[in-house]
């Protein structure tokens, strides 16, 4: 495997050298960093509400594309009330800080991201995320009652997995739970809708906050915390938030003018990842995940040989560099069915030697 230095767009290929590859890494799941409409109305955005706003929401002199966005996304999302942030992880530094003034006891699953972490809490990253539901459970029973904290991410990207939180239902009711999950690699790729995950766990028996990046499926430079009327209001009247600058207004504005086009790209990733289902339906090797575009495999080999064959993968160690390789096929909606057929045909190869 070998790095790849760009000058150019990244989309469905990238280039080296004069030669094409087709791209199947990232986290550009729509495949919105290069679309053309989206590009459009974001230029178009920016003559008409300007480059950047680097006052903050507080200012008596403030734009309304925030506070239209914040409406408009927590009601996709079946939330009261949303922030946005300038980042994903200032979304959750903020949010799971704003937490910890009334938690007593924290659970953090094995492959929580760091944006929601406390400072000097870390998961174990050896354990799996099935034990660590089962050691939740358990230690519900035995804790005397009080204030719990259930930090976690809506998916794991690099195993790849979409995770379960219907068992906190059943948790011991002698605690009053809070649940506050990542979603940055779930909007805008997995779910119903590509709004994330909130409207899938509201009806849990707890308070519930999702936090994340926008930057990733949804292709906004921004982070965005949905949940409750009380702690977003709370968050709201923090420093955090009121002395930050927001994100780039334009994209903002694109966002709401352009929902037919992330409607069609998230109808495209969806049929994209059930096309590629059948096509490796019988090759050994790949572990993926129904309705997520991410599949992972364990032979490094693979990387080098589908690069020869003209296919780029995502492959690095993760999250430390004397940690294991993580070696992945990400699909986007960039992708058309003629790629998916290459992509597989080779693996079919590969797997077969």
């Amino acid at each position: 495997m070998s790095l790849f230095h760009l000058q150019s767009k990244i989309g469905r290929t990238i280039q080296r050298d004069q030669k094409e590859y087709l791209y199947f890494s990232g986290t550009d799941y729509l495949g919105l960093s290069s679309h053309q409409e989206l590009e459009d109305l974001v230029i178009q955005g920016i003559h008409q509400l300007g480059l950047n706003h680097g006052l903050s929401r507080i200012n008596n002199v403030r734009m309304d594309i925030y506070d239209q966005f914040e409406a408009f996304f927590s009601e996709k999302a079946g939330a009261d009330k949303a922030l946005v942030w300038s980042s994903g992880y200032l979304a959750g530094h903020a949010t799971v800080n704003y937490l910890l003034d009334d938690t007593d006891y924290i659970f953090v699953a094995p492959d929580t991201h760091p944006a929601i972490l406390p400072d000097e809490l870390n998961p174990d990253h050896y354990q799996s995320f099935r034990d660590w539901v089962t050691y939740v459970q358990e230690m519900a029973e035995t804790l005397k009652p009080q204030r719990i904290l259930i930090l976690g991410n809506a998916t794991d990207p690099l195993q790849p997995a979409v995770h379960d939180y219907s068992w906190i239902g059943h948790l011991n009711r002698k605690h009053q739970y809070t649940f506050l999950i990542d979603d940055s690699h779930a909007f805008g790729a997995t779910g119903d809708t590509i709004f994330g995950t909130y409207n899938r766990w509201k009806y849990l028996p707890v308070e519930l906050l999702v936090a994340g990046s926008l930057g990733k499926g949804l292709g906004i430079p921004a982070g965005i915390t949905i949940g409750q009327m009380t702690p977003i209001i709370g968050m709201a009247n923090r420093r955090t938030f009121r002395a930050a600058s927001p994100p780039p207004q334009a994209y903002l504005w694109a966002f709401l003018q352009g929902q037919n086009i992330f409607k069609e790209r998230f109808e495209k990733l969806q049929h994209n990842i059930q096309y590629f289902n059948l096509l490796i339906r019988n090759i050994d090797g790949i572990q993926g995940v129904l309705g997520f575009p991410i599949y992972s495999f364990t032979n490094r080999k693979w990387v080098s040989l589908l690069e020869d064959e003209g296919i780029i993968v995502s492959s690095f160690p993760y999250p430390e560099p004397t940690d294991p390789w993580s070696n992945r096929i990400v699909l986007s909606a960039h992708h058309e069915e003629a790629d998916l057929d290459k992509l597989a045909s080779i693996l079919r190869k590969i797997a077969e030697q």
